[in-house]
């Protein structure tokens, strides 16, 4: 079990460098390829669009063919599309390479996640999904950080990419474990998340507003204000860490008071860090990596508070298809972010991206604020979960934490009643 375990987590950190780096290099070698900012945010949609087909299809394909073969196939894919990069040096057929990075990235996710479920048992699960959580982290920010190494417009970027791509193929095939019965996909039923809680729904799409369009459209950013590829990097790793940093303190937060004014705080010190941000670019370099790691911190938190949330008003057997409508909804504003986020840098300047953050962050403080008049806050309390953000299937590794830490909460003084 243990060798499965870490095929698959090896996997997982080859896939993230591979998945993860080839955002900013988009941008990089748009920008040296003449391509306008509406078509290099539109990159960003199409990968989470890409993901979007990825995260409902998935299941499906590893029914037919089995986990290795659909892995396979989904490996290919992204490899493919960031071969074909340098092929073809046209804006619009970089949005199709990018859907089928989106495609691989979902697909192996969901490969890995229903591996991982159906080989954890109740005394293995905290410390694997533990191990899952860093190495999914470690390799986002190593991810970022190959953006300072990779020369933007070149084939030898885009092949060491895809190598990457093709590595993470070998734990998983190569595995002499036997492959695990293929789960149940999950119903996928949107109105299940706004039915739950509206004020989760929103906070979802707006989680995604954010880090969407920092992740995608954020090198635009630091191109504008003057950073180097190798300080892109450095700006775009202090978000990951900003976020890594969170996770704790807000936990801690979210499981000792009423979750909507975390929500509502996150957002206003969202807020806060865009304004800073905006006004930061005369601080120097420091300044500019210093302010997006209290972006991180601000915005990473927010979709699992606002999942944590959403189940506490779940039962259940609701967990892993409310996880799956939380997605659905996580995926419908990262597809829309990055691009929105392009044509207003476009037209009004570099601070028109965090301009735009902050104003969603400003709808959900409100939208918070009506909720917390039309409900009490919940009675019984899920535990707070860092949920990652990878496939439909994570609401199934998740379920049992969340029912493990459910326990009675007494409603604020404040709450309505």
């Amino acid at each position: 079990m243990l060798i499965s375990f870490a095929a698959l987590f090896l996997s997982v950190l080859l896939l993230q460098l591979s998945s993860g780096g080839v955002g900013p290099l988009d941008v990089l070698s748009g920008t040296a390829l003449g391509f306008s900012r509406q078509e290099i945010g539109l990159l960003g949609s199409a990968h989470f669009l890409g993901f979007f087909i990825g995260c409902w299809w998935a299941p499906r394909l590893m029914g037919s063919v089995g986990h290795s073969r659909a892995f396979a196939a989904f490996t290919a894919t992204g490899a493919i599309g960031l071969l074909a990069h340098m092929l073809v040096l046209d804006a619009y057929a970089w949005t199709v390479m990018r859907m089928a990075s989106g495609l691989c990235v979902a697909g192996c996710y969901t490969v890995i996640e229903a591996w991982l479920q159906a080989k954890v048992t109740n005394d293995t699960r905290g410390r694997a999904m533990g191990v899952y959580r860093v190495v999914d982290m470690t390799g986002s920010l190593g991810a970022q950080m190959l953006v300072g190494v990779l020369a933007p417009a070149s084939y030898v970027s885009y092949n060491l990419l895809a190598i990457l791509c093709c590595a993470a193929l070998l734990p998983v095939v190569l595995s002499t474990v036997q492959q695990p019965d293929t789960p149940s996909q999950p119903r996928l039923r949107p109105r299940l998340a706004i039915d739950r809680s509206p004020l989760a729904a929103a906070g979802v799409v707006v989680a995604a507003l954010s880090s969407a369009s920092f992740r995608m459209v954020g090198p635009i950013y630091g191109q504008e204000v003057g950073l180097t590829a190798a300080q892109i990097a450095w700006f775009l790793s202090a978000f990951v860490i900003g976020g890594a940093v969170a996770q704790f303190p807000v936990g801690w937060l979210a499981d000792k008071y009423d979750r909507r004014w975390v929500l509502i705080w996150l957002s206003v010190a969202a807020m806060g860090s865009c304004a800073v941000t905006i006004f930061a670019t005369g601080l120097g370099t420091t300044g500019v990596y210093l302010t997006a790691g209290l972006f991180g911190l601000t915005t990473f938190p927010i979709y699992s508070v606002a999942a944590a949330h959403a189940h506490d008003f779940a039962s259940s057997e609701e967990r892993v298809e409310l996880s799956a409508a939380l997605m659905f909804w996580f995926a419908v504003g990262a597809i829309f972010a990055p691009y929105a986020a392009s044509v207003l840098i476009e037209n009004f300047g570099p601070p028109a991206l965090f301009a735009m953050i902050s104003v969603g962050h400003g709808v959900l403080v409100v939208f918070g604020l009506i909720r917390m008049r039309a409900r009490p806050a919940a009675q019984e309390r899920t535990a707070y979960v860092y949920a990652p953000r990878t496939s439909f299937l994570i609401g199934r590794l998740l379920r049992k934490d969340r029912d493990a830490g459910a326990r009675r909460a007494d409603p604020p003084s404040d709450a309505p009643r």
